[in-house]
């Protein structure tokens, strides 16, 4: 994998950010590792215990935690940034896992969904690759990740379309007034 293009995290995340930046479903923190000098603090969430040990091991002092998407170990409006890069479709509820990104992230805050692009013919060979390996993914056209997203709370839009890919930016309303936190996130499950 090419090391993440990190002027494109940057714009896309709008960092730096004296706040927290979350990466869910970050495996072993590619993106969100290249990132760690642009935030308060990362921490990559992920249900897989392999996954998170390699993160800690070369993501430059990201904080790994073990958790699912749909079910983060986070108080509320606990990060300022989020990015799930590449494995929207691995989660097994899309829906409760924006939703509950919605919720992990404080008001003003920003999702970057990055996904392969499902109407593109070689995504649809992976996908069907995926299927017959019953990895029970769900890729997504990304309309339909900006409608999910908008459902839960968020104004969301596709920002770039290139190659095989898509990203959607997902913002959260500011409320009336919007602080940042500097403060570790807790969280069960740290490796």
């Amino acid at each position: 994998m090419p090391r993440p293009d990190q002027r494109f995290w940057r714009r896309m995340l709008r960092l730096p950010t004296d706040g927290w930046l979350l990466d869910a479903g970050g495996g072993t923190g590619r993106v969100a590792g290249a990132l760690t000098a642009e935030a308060a603090g990362v921490v990559i969430c992920d249900v897989s215990a392999p996954m998170l040990r390699q993160s800690s091991r070369k993501s430059n002092g990201a904080r790994p935690v073990a958790g699912a998407a749909e079910a983060l170990p986070f108080p509320d409006g606990t990060f300022r940034r989020a990015l799930v890069v590449d494995a929207l479709h691995h989660f097994a509820d899309q829906k409760s896992a924006l939703a509950d990104l919605h919720r992990a992230l404080g008001p003003g805050g920003r999702l970057v969904i990055e996904e392969p692009d499902i109407a593109r013919f070689p995504v649809k060979l992976v996908a069907l690759m995926e299927r017959w390996s019953r990895m029970r993914s769900r890729f997504l056209p990304p309309e339909a990740i900006v409608a999910m997203a908008a459902g839960a709370g968020f104004h969301a839009r596709i920002a770039r379309r290139a190659a095989f890919r898509a990203w959607i930016i997902a913002d959260k309303p500011a409320a009336a007034s919007t602080s940042e936190s500097a403060a570790p996130p807790p969280g069960p499950g740290s490796l």
